[in-house]
């Protein structure tokens, strides 16, 4: 894994005293730094009350969802590795379960819309912005640096 922390330097302490506009400036801030095709992009729905951002991050697409800015809301980070169905489904799983146990850290493999994904999430009480940037940097590099594998040793069924 590569071990990349973005600078959060431009965001001082006066901006995170308010979670809710500032969170949302450090995930910009966060993604920002790690976009690497500059093609960040973010959604904000109305009647959710949430935010979407998407970027690129080497060869995977990863999303960051804020549901709202209360203490219960969540923050959530995920990004795709293979497509399913795949050849050899059992040993993908049992293979999965193990990098879960070890090499995964604070986020782990799950599948979500017939894909298989690395995902991070929990709810935004007492989120700091270091825990933003390193859930965003964890699961985009664990991603990026498992996608090529996973792809060419399980493939499409």
């Amino acid at each position: 894994m590569t071990n990349y922390q973005p600078s959060l330097e431009t965001i001082t302490p006066e901006e995170t005293a308010e979670a809710g506009v500032n969170l949302i400036q450090v995930i910009e801030t966060v993604i920002g730094s790690l976009d690497q095709s500059e093609s960040a992009m973010v959604s904000h729905h109305e009647n959710e009350g949430g935010y979407v951002w998407k970027f690129k991050y080497g060869s995977v697409e990863t999303f960051v969802q804020l549901t709202g800015t209360s203490d219960e809301d969540t923050f959530t980070v995920w990004a795709s590795v293979l497509n399913l169905p795949v050849q050899n489904e059992s040993q993908l799983t049992r293979k999965l379960l193990e990098m879960n146990w070890l090499t995964t850290f604070e986020s782990h493999f799950a599948i979500f819309n017939n894909q298989v994904v690395v995902v991070s999430s929990r709810t935004i009480a007492e989120l700091s912005p270091g825990e933003v940037s390193r859930l965003i940097t964890v699961v985009a590099t664990i991603a990026d640096d498992n996608d090529d594998v996973l792809r060419s040793e399980f493939g499409a069924a």
